[in-house]
């Protein structure tokens, strides 16, 4: 976890006032329109419940793990997950160890809600024997670079890694509950009814009436007067809606952002599909973690790694970049660590030194 420096936090005067004035013109600093998202990049790794998301350039890595718990007393025949996102001071200046700040208890909670009070994940099925023993699942996430909308990518990260993530079989004998290895038993997938997607819009206020952005960069998510965060799936039902700072939005608002979002869900659940379908031929069965190279290819799938671009907007065509291995991946996390002091390259090195091949 980590709390916020508020040194970090500032923008300056004319930056500020120069993306007002861009807004107020009808344009935003990076040249996307107000609807428009970033290159959403999904890489599968070649153990289940393995991802990394690259939304512009904010990346984020999950992880899934599970344990054989007791279930809770008041829910003996439910198993359950929880998550836990990681602010490393290499993904921003304003991160630092200590108490979680405000901003990674409300992305947590965000997160967290959506799956959960959606019922997107079947516990009942983590239930192993009734009162005994359940599946606990935990899927980490570490921020690995922060450029705004760190919500959304987390949230798309969490519920990739559980439909990627693949438990260990177990059986029931008469000397108690054993848990198979991956090559005795084909590792079983969670049971999940849909895919909850969270997408955020930040609010500006232009005289009586307010300018709804996607995807906020960084430097607009600090300008911006309010944020509201819809998470739907793909059958256009409301999982959980989060409205956080001071400017009120009319009803008519909210729902032009509901029919927004509902456009980018589709897109977004398509493309994770996607990745999954051809990530889940080539699954290592193994409960390590580690990601497979991929090709300078549009659209290559190699060994459990996937990547996918959507469409910028619902007005344009597909628009897909060449795709980097996770190597020069790592090379640029390399560069970004170099600028940092040296007690932050020491964490830096500690994370890639994990990720090597």
């Amino acid at each position: 976890m980590a709390k916020a420096s508020s040194q970090d936090d500032i923008i300056s005067f004319n930056e500020r006032n120069f993306i007002l004035e861009a807004l107020r013109n009808g344009k935003r600093i990076d040249g996307r329109g107000f609807f428009d998202y970033r290159t959403l990049r999904i890489v599968f790794g070649v153990s289940s419940g393995c991802v990394q998301i690259q939304l512009g350039q904010t990346k984020v890595v999950a992880a899934t793990t599970c344990e054989v718990v007791a279930p809770y007393q008041d829910r003996p025949t439910e198993g359950f997950f929880r998550f836990d996102i990681e602010f490393s001071p290499m993904a921003s200046p304003a991160f630092e160890s200590g108490r979680p700040s405000a901003q990674a208890i409300e992305t947590i909670r965000v997160v967290e809600r959506g799956l959960r009070e959606s019922g997107a994940i079947d516990t009942e099925a983590l239930c192993i024997v009734a009162g005994e023993k359940v599946w606990a699942v935990k899927v980490t996430i570490s921020i690995v670079d922060d450029d705004g909308n760190l919500i959304d990518a987390c949230a798309i990260a969490a519920i990739s890694a559980l439909h990627h993530f693949r438990r260990p079989d177990v059986s029931i004998t008469a000397d108690g509950i054993v848990v198979h290895s991956a090559q005795d038993r084909a590792p079983v997938p969670l049971s999940i009814h849909h895919m909850p997607i969270a997408v955020s819009f930040v609010a500006f206020e232009q005289g009586e009436s307010c300018a709804l952005l996607t995807d906020p960069s960084w430097k607009e998510e600090k300008v911006a007067s309010g944020r509201l965060t819809i998470t739907l799936n793909a059958q256009n039902e409301l999982c959980a809606i989060q409205k956080a700072g001071g400017v009120a939005l009319p009803p008519a608002d909210v729902i032009r952002a509901t029919k927004i979002a509902a456009t980018k869900v589709a897109e977004i659940s398509q493309a994770v599909a996607s990745a999954l379908k051809s990530a889940n031929q080539t699954l290592e069965p193994s409960f390590g973690i580690g990601f497979t190279q991929s090709g300078n290819n549009q659209m290559l799938f190699k060994r459990g790694s996937a990547a996918v671009n959507i469409p910028p907007s619902e007005q344009s065509a597909p628009s897909f970049s060449d795709l980097s291995d996770f190597r020069d991946f790592a090379n640029r996390l390399q560069a970004d660590q170099n600028r940092r002091d040296e007690a932050t390259k020491e964490r830096a090195a500690t994370f890639l030194e994990s990720f090597k091949m």
